[in-house]
């Protein structure tokens, strides 16, 4: 019986708004410094989309446009295109189906989806199923977020975290299974709602003027709660599966986690027992882009890998949800 060909990364290109928001400007807006930011989410600045009518359609073609010249692919060529974003365009259209338009892309098929801060995780999961029917053969995944749109730049709990980016990744078959994408472990967990949401601007409470006045189409964070879930949820996981695939910390090139905060990846990568050199960090630069934040990071430090390397990808997000990604660097 023929192996299921592995989905693997064969390029990455992203989009990063040139607008830098320090801490130091957040501290003019709201009640904040940059040591209280520091010390406990370990954000220096992060990149806002500050025009309005650029969406998150915007940055994703962009980075799409980018890949695709890197990686020499017509157009015509891309059987699929999904975008995960919890911050589309609009409710509807698709910004999968505008980012096709905007990049020529005109045989493919495409959907958005959303899982929070898990979302590539999540999406990454569901295009490999599609390569490993053997039917697809290039299939482009845009994780594309402007954060910023949604953030209530009064509340200094929420307002210092958050920023813009989208990021592009071209998911082709490889027929060696020792390379690409290995195995997931993922969870979801309804009782999140309660702890990390965005309230107005859906069915249950449409917009209106009076939720616009109360602040209910702005993200919405009860930080400790959050936190206790993620920082246990994200080191399980982890570890379930290093022990799920028998690796120990020396088998591990990186692990590259969500960039939400600090002591979270610390503790992660405490119970995988690695060291700081093997954990990949740019939260300091970007802020928390939600679901572009692990392949931002990937981008960040492609130039790192090498062929072979052994990637465990790690997240926690809104849902909850949450999980694991073993993948092994393809190129």
């Amino acid at each position: 019986m023929l192996s299921k060909p592995k989905a693997i990364i064969t390029g990455i290109e992203a989009y990063i708004p040139e607008y830098v928001l320090t801490n130091d400007e957040l501290s003019t807006m709201v009640d904040t410094s940059d040591e209280w930011i520091m010390s406990r989410v370990g954000i220096k600045e992060r990149h806002i989309l500050k025009e309005d009518g650029l969406g998150t359609s915007f940055m994703g073609s962009i980075a799409v446009q980018r890949l695709l010249e890197a990686t020499k692919t017509d157009p015509s060529e891309v059987q699929m295109l999904v975008c995960h974003t919890v911050t589309p365009d609009m409710v509807f259209t698709a910004t999968s189906n505008i980012i096709c338009d905007k990049c020529g892309i005109k045989n493919a098929w495409g959907f958005d989806t959303n899982a929070g801060c898990s979302g590539f995780l999540f999406t990454f999961e569901t295009v490999r199923r599609f390569i490993e029917t053997g039917e697809y053969k290039k299939i482009v995944l845009v994780c594309g977020e402007r954060m910023s749109s949604i953030v209530d730049y009064s509340d200094r709990s929420t307002c210092p975290l958050f920023g813009d980016a989208a990021v592009a990744l071209m998911i082709e078959p490889s027929e060696d299974d020792t390379l690409g994408f290995q195995d997931s472990i993922l969870h979801v967990d309804g009782i999140g709602r309660r702890y990390l949401y965005q309230t107005a601007g859906g069915s249950l409470y449409p917009a209106s003027h009076e939720n616009v006045d109360r602040h209910m189409h702005f993200i919405h964070q009860e930080g400790q709660g959050v936190f206790k879930h993620a920082v246990v949820s994200m080191a399980d996981v982890s570890e379930e599966m290093m022990k799920r695939h028998n690796l120990v910390a020396d088998d591990i090139a990186y692990l590259v986690p969500h960039q939400a905060n600090l002591r979270i990846i610390d503790a992660t990568a405490r119970r995988m027992g690695l060291k700081k050199e093997k954990v990949l960090i740019n939260i300091d630069r970007f802020g928390n882009t939600a679901g572009t934040s692990i392949p931002l990071t990937l981008w960040d430090f492609k130039s790192r890998f090498k062929k072979g390397d052994n990637l465990i990808l790690s997240a926690f997000g809104a849902g909850f949800t949450w999980g694991s990604i073993f993948y092994r660097w393809a190129y």
